[in-house]
């Protein structure tokens, strides 16, 4: 039993192992836009994950093109560029602000703006003097309600 946990430890120390990169940059700012970047990129394949934090193959992939382009002395743009021309607006945490996308940035202002509007309607009916002046009786009804009180009063 002691040797099949040995081996399990084993085993999974050494899968563990498989899955840490590391790269050899030329400059610390290479390797500080290397973290930005793969914080900034969507794994394709696994859900809400970025580069940096999947283990996925793909990712291990996209981390070892963003070092070479990097090392290669490509801009961010121009990294960023190629991967949404490769994998779609998809890859990108915070996509471009253009017509495919404009909905998704304007769409919370829009909706922040819709519950004002119906607070305010709502709180507007609400107010006293908007439902009194619904219940103001003409001389006609009031002397008809006077009438009835007093033969209500009378019946007593």
């Amino acid at each position: 039993m002691m040797r099949i946990l040995a081996m399990l430890l084993l085993l999974g120390s050494v899968a563990a192992q498989a899955v840490i990169e590391t790269y050899e940059f030329s400059s610390p700012e290479l390797e500080e836009r290397y973290q930005q970047l793969s914080a900034e990129l969507r794994c394709p394949t696994c859900q809400n994950q970025t580069i940096a934090d999947s283990n996925s193959l793909i990712s291990q992939d996209l981390r070892k093109l963003l070092y070479e382009q990097l090392e290669a002395g490509k801009s961010d743009d121009e990294i960023l560029a190629y991967l949404v021309e490769r994998y779609g607006e998809f890859v990108r945490y915070r996509p471009d602000y253009d017509g495919a996308t404009r909905i998704l940035w304007l769409a919370p202002v829009g909706l922040l703006l819709l519950g004002v509007l119906i607070v305010f309607f709502v709180m507007r009916g609400r107010r006293p003097e908007a439902a009194g002046e619904e219940n103001v009786l003409d001389t006609a009804q009031q002397e008809r309600l006077d009438e009835l009180l007093k033969q209500a009063e009378q019946d007593k």
